[in-house]
């Protein structure tokens, strides 16, 4: 990286400190601890887990950090929503490994066009090996496929199929709140390593984009704390971009 983009990185990063966390993680530290302990010890996990560290296309800031971040708040979402769902705890734990390992396999191919496309085609070969039910099988692989927005989703049949992909989705989602301005853009620019003029030429666009992030939450909780992480990455963004037009600009 650039001397300039790590000067540029630290400053973003004192303006995330500074910005309270997400009410999603106010409210819900017990959903999110299970989540994480679910993902410590499932043995399903754990091997896929393995698997990703050391296969992952890991690139654009999406790669083994972004996809287990993904997979534990995807993971406490899905306990949230099957309670409102009313399902059993056995349920619940079952559902909430499959969702992680959606979460975890989500941007294996990340550098290919089509990726959600591409990663589902690969998980659902990948995944022959592994102790899963072909519905089980199905609804990782769709919800890999549907992961994106903006783009053309696969059809889901069962209730339970659509709940995985979009506890999947909004847990991808959330990143694009204060995550986004803490590691994502710098991973990004490390692998592309642009000019600052381009960076900043880009910039406005980068932030049109996040915006419209907002209104596309899929699940209750999503829908509900998914706003919130998006305008704290607005606040954030806009205020280093202040930043740089103020301290870095000469440096163009």
């Amino acid at each position: 990286m650039m001397p300039i983009y790590a000067r540029i990185r630290k400053r973003a990063r004192q303006i995330v400190s500074r910005f309270p966390a997400p009410d999603f993680y106010k409210y819900f530290p017990g959903e999110i601890e299970l989540s994480r302990h679910y993902f410590q010890t499932d043995p399903v996990i754990a091997r896929l887990k393995s698997y990703v560290a050391g296969n992952i296309e890991d690139d654009f800031g999406h790669g083994m950090k972004h996809s287990i971040k993904v997979a534990l708040d995807a993971g406490a979402l899905m306990i949230i929503e099957g309670a409102l769902e009313k399902y059993s705890a056995d349920l619940t734990r079952r559902k909430v490994c499959i969702v992680q390992c959606a979460g975890l396999l989500h941007d294996i191919k990340r550098k290919r066009k089509d990726h959600a496309i591409q990663g589902a085609i690969f998980a659902r070969k990948l995944l022959e090996t592994y102790p899963v039910s072909p519905d089980e099988v199905n609804d990782i692989c769709n919800a890999i496929h549907n992961h994106e927005a903006f783009k053309s989703n696969a059809t889901i049949s069962t209730t339970d199929g659509v709940l995985i992909s979009d506890c999947l989705y909004d847990a991808d989602k959330f990143r694009w709140g204060p995550d986004n301005f803490m590691d994502t853009v710098w991973d990004m620019v490390l692998f592309y390593n642009p000019p600052l003029s381009i960076f900043i030429d880009r910039y406005p666009k980068g932030m049109e984009g996040l915006a419209k992030i907002k209104t596309t939450f899929r699940t209750k909780t999503g829908k509900k704390y998914g706003p919130q992480f998006i305008d704290i990455g607005l606040a954030i963004g806009e205020e280093l971009l202040d930043i740089i037009k103020n301290d870095f600009a000469h440096l163009i």
